[in-house]
This record gives C-alpha cells, sequence and structure tokens, in this order.
C-alpha cells in the first residue's frame, strides 16, 4: 500500500515533467538531490520522492522540503527500485519522467535544457546528458567523453552510445514498454533504455555536463561483477524479445558471449583475492587475451616472477572500484553506467 504526503493538495499550474526520486537508505543524502531540484532554472516539474520501506529516516529528511506543494512524498513497502519507480510514475501527471536517484544531483539548467529538446522533437526517445562522477571513485571524472554516435538500439547495447541514469522519457513510451521490470535490481535503468528504443525512435545526447552521479561504496555501480550479470541478463532479455531475423541479433550474441567472459575474469580475480592464487592466476592466463591495456601486461609480467604479489595488487583494484577489464573489439563496453 502507497501513502502519497504533500503540503498542498494543488500544484502551481500543470507539471510538463516529473522528476523520480528513489531513496531507499539514503536518508543523509536525499536532501542535497531535492535541493537540485528546487534551484532548477525551469520550474513547471513536480517531484515524487520514494520510500520504499527505507531502514533509515526518508520521511524525515524529506519533511523539510513538503512546504514546496511541486514535492510530494510516497511511502510504499518494499518492492526495489524498479517497483518504486513504477509506483512514483503511476501517482504523477506530467508527459515527461526524469530520473534522479537519490543521492545524485540535477545541474541548475538540466530541465531548462532536457524538457524543451524532448517537447520540440517527438522523434526523441530517450534524451541523456553529460555528468561528472564522484564519490567513491579514484578520481572524479565524466561519464561520456565528448560527443557520441547517433542514439539508434544497436548503439545503446553495445554502448557506444552512453546514456546517463539521469535521463528523461516519455510517459506514453514508459506505458507502452510495460514499466519498469520488477525483475531488475541492477541495471534496470539499461534495460529501460533498451525496451524504450525497440518501441522505435532514437536516444538524443546533449554534450553538456547536466548532472551528478555519486558513487558511493559498496553500492551497485561500484562493484562490477553484480554490473556486469545485469548487463549479461539485459542482453538475454533483449535477444529473447527481438525477432529473430531483427539485425542487432548477431551483436546481442557477441555481447553475450563477451560478458560471460568478462564475468568468468572477475571470478578467477575472486579466485586470488580469496586466497587461491594459484588457481585464480591459471583463469586470469586462460582469458589474458581478452584484456586491454599496459597495466595489465605489466602485471601478468611481474605475477610470472613473483606469484604473491597478485593478491595484494587485485585487492588493491576491488578496493578502487575499478573494473579494468575491456574486451577486445568491445573497449567501451563497461567503461559506463547506462548509467554509470
Amino acid at each position: 500500500m502507497a501513502e502519497s504526503v504533500a503540503a498542498s493538495d494543488s500544484l502551481p499550474g500543470a507539471p510538463r515533467v516529473a522528476v523520480i526520486v528513489p531513496a531507499y537508505g539514503v536518508a543523509h543524502l536525499v536532501g542535497e538531490a531535492l535541493a537540485s531540484v528546487q534551484v532548477q532554472t525551469f520550474s513547471e516539474w513536480e517531484c515524487i520522492v520514494v520510500d520504499d520501506g527505507a531502514p533509515d529516516d526518508v520521511a524525515g529528511a524529506v519533511a523539510p522540503f513538503l512546504n514546496d506543494p511541486r514535492i510530494r512524498f510516497l511511502k510504499t513497502d518494499n518492492g526495489g527500485v524498479s517497483v518504486a519507480r513504477n509506483r512514483a510514475i503511476s501517482s504523477c501527471s506530467a508527459q515527461l519522467l526524469t530520473l534522479l536517484d537519490g543521492d545524485d544531483l540535477l545541474r541548475p539548467e538540466y530541465l531548462a535544457t532536457v524538457v524543451p529538446a524532448m517537447e520540440a522533437d517527438p522523434g526523441i526517445t530517450i534524451a541523456t546528458c553529460n555528468a561528472r562522477i564522484f564519490g567513491a571513485v579514484a578520481s572524479e571524472r565524466l561519464c561520456f567523453d565528448g560527443s557520441q554516435p547517433k542514439g539508434t538500439l544497436h548503439n545503446a547495447l553495445d554502448r557506444s552510445f552512453g546514456i546517463y541514469i539521469g535521463s528523461t522519457f516519455r510517459r506514453t513510451d514508459w506505458e507502452r514498454a510495460g514499466g519498469f521490470d520488477p525483475a531488475f535490481g541492477v541495471c534496470e535503468d539499461f534495460e529501460m533504455w533498451i525496451r524504450l528504443l525497440m518501441l522505435g525512435g532514437r536516444a538524443h545526447y546533449i554534450d553538456r555536463v547536466l548532472g551528478e552521479y555519486r558513487v558511493r561504496a559498496g553500492s551497485a555501480s561500484a562493484d562490477a561483477a553484480r554490473m556486469l550479470l545485469g548487463n549479461l541478463k539485459v542482453y538475454e532479455k533483449a535477444q529473447r524479445t527481438l525477432p529473430a531475423d531483427a539485425s542487432e541479433q548477431a551483436l546481442l550474441t557477441t555481447l553475450i558471449a563477451t560478458t560471460r567472459e568478462a564475468i568468468a575474469f572477475e571470478h578467477a580475480i575472486d579466485r586470488v583475492v580469496d586466497g587461491d592464487t594459484r588457481g585464480g592466476l591459471a583463469d586470469l592466463a586462460r582469458l589474458r587475451q581478452q584484456v586491454a591495456g599496459p597495466v595489465w601486461r605489466a602485471s601478468f609480467a611481474l605475477w610470472r616472477l613473483a606469484p604473491a604479489l597478485a593478491r595484494p595488487m587485485l585487492r588493491w583494484r576491488r578496493n578502487r572500484h575499478s573494473r579494468g577489464y575491456e574486451p577486445k573489439g568491445l573497449a567501451r563496453l563497461f567503461g559506463k553506467r547506462s548509467a554509470a
């Protein structure tokens, strides 16, 4: 059962966009997210914050913002992030939907840039942008390096076109796609983007830094293996869903095989970190031809001479939350989050 709380029963004018904010476990950060919505230079928005059965005091953190009639609070039982987003979207009225995780931020010009672009071009299915990555990362960086190719389904699948999690899409397309899939707790945003693009249209990239993406220690975005498993699940679902003669089927076969190799690579690292240095290094050597970069080449050479160094080096890699694995021919595949 969902319970909606707001400071007022009416909104000042019909909102053109709804900002959807799931806030499970981020009571200490959600205030920053909401403040970033309130300072938008575009004012015709509504914002729904979802407490998805969180263990912390999300209600208390949101309470000071409820004097803004554009912000509403939705308390629900725990069903996962996909269910939380679906419930929030079902409770609002705007025709455009923007995702904002409760620990992330929008820059002030985000809505003023994205909303008019989508309203002016019905061929845009998803509007995305660049964002600064900060938090539990070795160094701050941007999600994407400069311009991107055309935002087709093919390019979204192979990640040559990256879609930031804080993107905007249409309510009608969300309805046609059937909403977020509750079976996905990781990569649920990527899975949604793929299904939206299957409906037609294109993803549109705005080459501006309009978002702030926070990586938290222990979060899904900091865990390479979980993200890879999520990607694999998305590819397998897309392969089942698309017609057998779809042009993307060959690409999906390659992506599935490559992702399975990447997962095996991460599992091999786990073996070394867990103390099975000989077995883990043997597995890594078997997959070595799939690893790109001079750092990995130098590391393998060093481990041949001093295997005992592999465990502390790979443990350090884990602690730095580096994904590190770049399959041949798909070097950008795991470098970004479709969020990340």
